[in-house]
């Protein structure tokens, strides 16, 4: 057997023995609760991420930014009523997307083609 397993085990078992007496004294009263279980009884640890009071302010907060932004893009849009908004132009027109979908299905015909080959 390995001297470091040895190790190990001997130390595992001195923790078990000490959690046992430890139990035994708390549990007769003959002894106050060590620091340790005295504080994972009393505050459970929270894995991370934010408090409930926490995500309150952030919510209030995001609240009035969003509701700022809307006032000053309403203000905005109030004094540009007079010029209509022009539409943007772009898109495909029909000769266009016929090509391009023309094109499409002659470079999939192709790649079947080359597939099949193989």
């Amino acid at each position: 057997m390995d001297l470091n397993a040895i190790v190990s085990d001997l130390k595992s078992e001195r923790d078990r023995i000490g959690r046992a007496i430890s139990a035994l004294l708390e549990g007769a009263g003959l002894s106050k609760p060590t620091k340790r279980s005295a504080r994972k009884a009393a505050s459970p640890k929270r894995r991370g991420g934010i408090t409930p009071a926490g995500r309150k302010r952030l919510a209030a907060a995001m609240k009035a930014r969003w509701a700022k932004r809307r006032a000053k893009s309403a203000t905005a849009s109030r004094t540009t009523t007079a010029t209509p908004a022009k539409k943007r132009g772009g898109g495909m027109t029909a000769a266009g997307r016929k090509r391009l979908s023309d094109a499409m299905k002659k470079r999939w015909a192709e790649k079947k083609k080359a597939a099949s080959k193989d």
